[in-house]
């Protein structure tokens, strides 16, 4: 039976793009994605805000360093990956994040000579 591991967001960078590079030189950056919800209930407004941890690789990883800042608006596809760790006691510890695969940044065009050279839309397939 076929399988299907996507995932489609849209949110707010929480930090800039922390990008770093593997001993063969790919570039890899990491950032983490704010999706809020809002809501009425008795009157008064709710807000949940749930984290997201994002990393790019290669030619994706550089477009996302080069134009993405904190507060930036995009619109995010790409596949669910857990990793392990040991922490400082010896523990197992996991955490999931989002491998992006396609990345469109939705913030309004206000630098129209920046806009005009960069890419809206990367897709890595």
């Amino acid at each position: 039976m076929p399988a299907l591991n996507r995932i489609q967001i849209i949110g707010r960078l929480g930090q800039d793009p922390d990008a770093r590079y593997t001993p063969t030189g790919k570039q890899v950056v990491k950032f983490s994605v704010a999706i809020s919800n809002r809501w009425k209930k008795d009157g008064d407004v709710k807000e949940y805000t749930e984290w997201v941890n994002i990393e790019a690789w290669g030619r994706l990883a550089e477009i996302c360093n080069e134009y993405l800042r904190k507060g930036s608006l995009v619109f995010i596809e790409g596949r669910l990956k857990t990793d392990k760790y040991v922490d400082d006691h010896g523990e197992n510890r996991y955490f999931t994040k989002v491998v992006i695969q396609q990345m469109q940044m939705l913030d309004k065009k206000e630098d129209k000579a920046a806009v005009e050279e960069m890419p809206a839309e990367y897709d890595v397939e």
